[in-house]
């Protein structure tokens, strides 16, 4: 009878040793699923998700490019008409009335941009970069747009300030300016470029 008590309860230290030794695999597939959260969130630590910057250029739409393409063509215009005006009333020969003309329309189409970013509180030297890198494209091309168009229109260049030629070919050169350069400000907007340094520092442009 002893020997058969003890051989029972030898039985029953083992079948308690033999539960607790090793995990079940409901244990090990619960503990799993307890240890993938943690390690899920490791993951996502450790590489974090930069979707949300993606693509944080501003919208490039046609009423943008239109503004930034009036914007340059105001100053454009004011330079250039007065760089005619001054090349024609002194008699000057048609490139170097062109070269003032070109010259001044860089001069006035950068001061607009610089003037507006000022006023948003940027010093002087910082507005001059922004306004180098926001018109330079965009004057360049507007320029060479309509001087070409003033070359072809007949008479144009050597019509005097009273002649309705000389008005009405240069209203035309800025016509045909604006429609050429817009798509490219737009171009340039949808790039982070052009006018969108702008509006990083004045939303009004």
């Amino acid at each position: 009878m002893e020997h058969g008590h003890g051989t029972h309860g030898a039985h029953h230290a083992h079948a308690g040793h033999a539960g607790h030794s090793e995990p079940t695999a409901h244990e090990g597939h619960t503990a799993g699923r307890h240890e993938n959260p943690h390690a899920a969130h490791q993951a996502h630590t450790a590489a974090p998700d930069h979707s949300a910057h993606a693509g944080h250029h501003p919208a490039a739409t046609w009423k943008m490019a239109a503004t930034a393409t009036l914007h340059c063509l105001t100053g454009c215009a004011i330079g250039e008409v007065l760089g005619l005006v001054i090349g024609t009333a002194l008699g000057w020969s048609t490139l170097p009335t062109m070269v003032l003309a070109i010259a001044l329309a860089f001069v006035f189409g950068y001061a607009l941009t610089i003037r507006g970013v000022m006023k948003a509180g940027v010093a002087f030297g910082a507005a001059l970069s922004v306004a180098f890198a926001a018109d330079t494209l965009s004057i360049t091309v507007m320029e060479i747009t309509d001087n070409a168009v003033l070359l072809a229109v007949p008479g144009a260049m050597h019509a005097g300030l009273t002649d309705v030629l000389f008005w009405g070919s240069l209203s035309f050169a800025f016509a045909v300016a604006f429609v050429v350069t817009t798509p490219v400000n737009k171009w340039l907007i949808g790039r982070g470029k052009g006018h969108a340094v702008v509006h990083a520092y004045h939303g009004g442009h």
